[in-house]
């Protein structure tokens, strides 16, 4: 159980890290991205673990990174300025 707990911990991360270093104009601070990330792969490797009660790991990393990139999908600003419809 430790085992797949760091190792979903330590995926979050790396994703987490990946999408601030190619995104970072448009994620909040570096902090909380990386806790975000982390989060979200725990979350994810629990809800796995809980559904499935499998205790294989491959599966278990699989919905640490599907939770996690949802999470940090959530964080993102959009690109540039929303332009408004006169008419609306």
């Amino acid at each position: 159980m430790l085992l797949e707990a760091l190792s979903s911990a330590i995926l979050g991360l790396a994703l987490a890290w990946g999408a601030y270093h190619r995104l970072s104009h448009r994620l909040p601070r570096r902090a909380l991205v990386l806790a975000t990330g982390v989060a979200g792969a725990l979350f994810g490797a629990f809800v796995m673990n809980t559904a499935l009660d499998a205790g294989n790991l491959l599966t278990m990393l699989v919905g640490a990174a599907i939770v996690s990139t949802a999470s940090l999908s959530l964080l993102l600003r959009p690109a540039g300025r929303l332009h408004h419809s006169a008419t609306a």
